[in-house]
């Protein structure tokens, strides 16, 4: 299994049979080198999205149509994409789980917000969400855009992913400290990967005090189409 981040919250996971793209940005994100994109992108099997905002969606009809990989999430977002011309779409909600080859996707909360521009002003795109992703062995929790919030202490309980992609950047979502607080407090991960950092000033730009936070858990800063292997 391959773990490979694609910069911001956006990552490509190989697993089972399955290459799962989740909230892949290519368009102006920062952190993946435009010589990268097709790479990046190639023999997706499956493309998750987490929530609405620009920097998860905005190439999202563009990847389906290029790959023909099916896209799911929320179902109001799943919903709007229908309407960009995403041809294959399942929508479903938290607590739901879909198939995707091998793999079982669960939808678990997250606390953010979800919305996109529209010709009138933001529209609602249902709720945020993160994903548990199971295979090969291991449960793997995308939290998407995310606080801490409660619920992570029945998802940790109940799903026991055995690695975290943690969004820790701050700003928008945990930072590195609060990151660290929810790993210890609510889950027992043997991995952690954080994200949705480095990208823009505002965030934080290194994870040495989530590394510090979680003394025991192998903490690997990931670099960009650099895979992760388990």
């Amino acid at each position: 299994m391959n773990i490979i981040w694609l910069g911001h919250g956006s990552f490509r996971i190989e697993i089972e049979d399955q290459v799962v793209l989740i909230d892949p940005w290519l368009t102006g994100n920062p952190m993946l080198d435009a010589a990268h994109h097709e790479k990046a992108i190639e023999g997706a099997t499956q493309i998750l999205v987490t929530h609405g905002h620009f920097d998860h969606t905005q190439d999202i009809a563009d990847v389906a149509k290029r790959t023909n990989a099916p896209v799911a999430g929320m179902v109001e977002l799943m919903g709007w994409l229908d309407g960009q011309g995403v041809e294959n779409t399942t929508g479903f909600n938290k607590g739901g789980t879909i198939r995707a080859g091998n793999v079982a996707i669960t939808m678990v909360p997250a606390s953010h917000s979800s919305s996109v521009e529209g010709d009138n002003g933001l529209i609602y795109t249902g709720m945020e969400t993160g994903f548990m992703i199971a295979g090969e062995g291991h449960t793997i929790y995308h939290s998407g855009d995310t606080a801490i919030m409660a619920d992570m202490d029945w998802m940790g309980d109940y799903h026991k992913p055995d690695i975290g992609i943690l969004s820790a950047g701050g700003h928008f979502t945990m930072d590195m400290a609060q990151a660290a607080y929810a790993a210890k407090r609510y889950f027992n991960f043997k991995t952690v990967i954080p994200c949705h950092y480095r990208t823009f000033d505002a965030l934080e730009q290194s994870a040495q005090v989530l590394v510090d936070g979680l003394p025991g858990v192998d903490v690997v800063e990931p670099q960009v189409m650099q895979p992760i292997k388990f």
